[in-house]
């Protein structure tokens, strides 16, 4: 488990925007939150309550799916980025690793990595060193280099997805729902790395994940989102500790663990939902 991260200068700040799809449907009701410089920052909650779209607000990538932050502000590095252009964000050091992978299943491996350092203007042998860097987190991207990422597995796509954006050379990471559709050792894998990679290379993740137990034992924060609103938020190590976020989160109560099925009234009775 990690230390609580020490205080650090804020480099992303959401404050109480609202999201709009299709000019009508409210999918997100005045979410604030903070990411710190250098820390791992989760956004928590189950399918549904809004993780991916705060990403994508923030990132930019909401007007291809007819969404729009009708109020509210986004800044990073104190400046004002929501009218920005995903690729324009990407240039400040912003860039999103997209739920599902997403990888160009024509091209091989490496050529799919390469493909994230597109925009960079500082020569073939810093990317070439950055190649290495990331080879070196995954050594078996390494290994399947010149495979065709279509042929690969979940684990290896979500790899080269992440390695991807590593080539970039970004500041800050934006990860959604890393550890969907893999197996729960390739879970703890990934999240190993991530937290490697933190700490190896000062980079500043915020990740929106359902597995709230395991993103809770590697985030330094956490904020729960419940339709659209950020219900609880809190150093992960308390969020851990907290008997709602245990029952109704991690399905742990003090009489032991429970299915869901225990708690079908769980919205009724939740304390900060009163």
């Amino acid at each position: 488990m990690l230390d609580a991260a020490p205080t650090r200068e804020n480099l992303l700040e959401v404050n109480n925007i609202e999201v709009i799809y299709n000019h009508v449907i409210l999918v997100l009701k005045g979410v604030s939150l903070s990411v710190p410089k250098g820390g791992i920052t989760a956004l928590l909650g189950g399918n549904g309550a809004g993780k991916t779209t705060t990403l994508k607000a923030i990132s930019n990538l909401l007007h291809s799916e007819r969404g729009e932050v009708t109020k509210g502000t986004i800044h990073y590095r104190g400046e004002r980025v929501q009218d920005l252009g995903p690729s324009e964000l990407v240039k400040k050091g912003v860039i999103q690793v997209m739920e599902g992978r997403h990888c160009f299943e024509h091209l091989t491996v490496e050529e799919n990595l390469l493909t994230g350092a597109y925009t960079r203007k500082d020569g073939k042998a810093a990317i070439n060193r950055d190649l290495e860097m990331v080879y070196a987190y995954f050594p078996r991207l390494k290994e399947r280099r010149k495979s065709q990422a279509g042929y690969t597995s979940g684990g290896e796509q979500q790899m080269c997805a992440i390695g991807r954006a590593l080539m970039s050379r970004p500041e800050t990471i934006l990860l959604d729902e890393p550890s969907m559709g893999l197996a729960p050792q390739l879970v703890e894998q990934i999240f190993e790395i991530v937290k490697a990679v933190n700490e190896q290379e000062g980079l500043t993740f915020l990740l929106a994940e359902q597995n709230t137990n395991v993103a809770l034992r590697y985030a330094h924060y956490g904020y729960i989102l419940e339709s659209g609103r950020v219900v609880m938020d809190g150093p992960a190590d308390a969020l851990r500790e907290n008997p709602d976020v245990k029952e109704f989160y991690l399905g742990l109560s003090d009489e032991g663990r429970r299915s869901f099925r225990d708690v079908r009234s769980y919205r009724r009775r939740k304390r900060w939902l009163a």
